[in-house]
């Protein structure tokens, strides 16, 4: 593998210069903000792990960031790694706090969102204009999921769970966007999958946090 090949993939990118996409590296700093709203808002809430999703946010930007400005293999892996791990540490967060399953039992569960996501990305790409954005759509649909299962035991954490699930939808389509819009927009759009992403993300945490707080006061 050649890890630092070039990789252009987004509408605003004319050349592999450094600064060849200034919007979508710059809007990565919503990541950066939407962390730290989130760790003022989950420390010392006796969520470590809400603290971890908060580290997660963060690295998210940085490493989205690395690939909209070097653009090379590396920085891809940079970019998606921290991404999966949000995502894994979410569900695992969520089956063992929300949904109270053994620790052993909730990272059972999580782990099946791989052969989950290798059977759902094949069905997504078949969804005309998804394209390379079918990788991210077996998300809000497993957010969905877990929103109607959750309709009748916690009926506000499964509204929150939703409501990002709608974020994502709307961000996933910004993503998917992106090149068709390209004579009309020569910015692109994927500028607003970082910025919907970031309030997504943020959101989500705190949507585990009140999880959280009511399961707190209701075991108090």
């Amino acid at each position: 593998m050649d890890w630092t090949q070039h990789i252009d993939g987004y509408c605003e990118r004319l050349s592999p210069a450094y600064w060849a996409e200034p919007i979508n590296a710059v809007t990565n700093a919503a990541f950066l903000i939407a962390a730290f709203v989130m760790w003022h808002r989950a420390r010392g809430q006796g969520a470590p792990l809400a603290m971890v999703l908060v580290a997660l946010l963060a690295v998210i930007g940085i490493g989205s960031y690395l690939f909209h400005t070097h653009a090379q293999v590396w920085a891809e892996i940079a970019d998606t790694t921290p991404i999966l791990l949000y995502i894994l540490v979410y569900i695992f967060a969520v089956n063992r706090d929300v949904w109270k399953l053994r620790p052993l039992y909730a990272l059972g569960l999580t782990v099946l969102f791989v052969p989950y996501a290798v059977l759902t990305i094949p069905i997504f790409q078949w969804v005309p204009g998804l394209g390379g954005s079918a990788a991210y759509a077996p998300v809000p649909l497993l957010i969905l999921i877990y929103a109607f299962l959750l309709r009748n035991k916690i009926p506000d954490t499964a509204r929150g769970l939703a409501v990002g699930a709608v974020i994502l939808i709307f961000s996933i389509t910004f993503r998917a966007l992106d090149v068709p819009l390209c004579g009309q927009l020569p910015m692109g759009t994927h500028f607003m999958w970082h910025i919907l992403n970031a309030i997504m993300l943020g959101w989500m945490i705190e949507v585990y946090l009140r999880a959280v707080r009511q399961r707190s006061a209701r075991e108090g």
